[in-house]
Parts: C-alpha cells; structure tokens; sequence
C-alpha cells in the first residue's frame, strides 16, 4: 500500500474508481439475474497499472461507492467481495507483464468462471431465494457475450494504457 502515498497514483486510483461508478449507470438489466454491465474497464486498468492490492481497492471503492450514490437495490455484501475479488484478478494476472490480449482473455475467462458465474450466482440465489444452478444456467449465455466483447475492448485500450502508464 506504499504506492498509494504517491500523488499520482492516489489521484489515478480514485479516478478509475469514479470512472467504475459512473459506468455503473449504464446497464441493461434483463432479468432479476441478469444485468450487462460496463464496470470492469477501469478495474482492469487498475490491476495492470498498479498490482492486486490497488485492483481490490478499486473494486471496494467503486462497489461501495455505487450503492452509496445510487443504490438499484438491497447492499449485499457478496457483490463487494466479488468486486475485490475481479480487481485483485486483474492484478495478479496482467500487473508487471507485457500487455497481451492472451493475458486479458485469461484474466476475463476466470473472472467470469469464478466471479461472474459461481460467486455472483450464489450471491443471487442466496439474495433472490432462487436455485443456484438456475441462476447459472440463466447467465451462462450472457458471460460468454461479455468475455467476447470485454476482450474486443482491451485490444482498443491498449494505447490508452499505454499513454497512462508513462
């Protein structure tokens, strides 16, 4: 946590935590189950400029954040250990290593297996009272759709991050 004395880096962190909030207006809810959502952009740019530590930070920050701004529904806290969980992935797998859309793929494909598909889904069931493998099955077809379009992303970022990081 040294890093966050440094201005810069401080400043960052808070700006993709408010850029995370702000995305977390823009979503398509189509189902009590199923949302599409925008926020995992600036979690990853975290993660890759700054490691798993600030990658979480930025995941409490702006889970947190968002509810307290503009709450869609009850807080539960699973949604924020998700959201830890996805910025620390970030970190683990893309921070000190040349970009690769190899790596974002990797990092996006656990997240949605772990994160998006098991821990989201039984924080739903237990939120919901619906079945877990209900759940699942109802936004297995909507992670694919988001790893696919979260990884045509990444390849137009690249510069973005680029021009941050120097």
């Amino acid at each position: 946590m040294s890093k966050l004395k440094n201005t810069r880096i401080l400043a960052i962190t808070a700006m993709l935590a408010a850029v995370s909030i702000i995305l977390s207006y823009f979503k398509i809810p189509l189902s009590p189950l199923i949302e599409i959502r925008f926020t995992t952009l600036p979690l990853a740019i975290a993660g890759y400029l700054f490691g798993p530590a600030i990658g979480g930070m930025v995941g409490l920050l702006a889970d947190v954040g968002g509810y307290i701004i503009a709450p869609t529904g009850p807080f539960f806290p699973g949604f924020t250990i998700s959201a830890i969980i996805s910025g620390v992935i970030y970190g683990l797998i893309l921070h000190h290593h040349e970009f690769s859309i190899k790596r974002v793929f990797i990092a996006q494909l656990i997240i949605v297996l772990v994160v998006n598909l098991l821990l989201n889904s039984l924080w739903l069931s237990m939120l919901y009272g619906k079945a877990f493998m209900v759940a699942v099955s109802a936004r297995l077809f909507k992670e694919i759709i988001m790893l696919v379009s979260l990884v045509l992303k990444a390849i137009g970022e690249r510069s973005l991050i680029k021009k941050v990081r120097a």
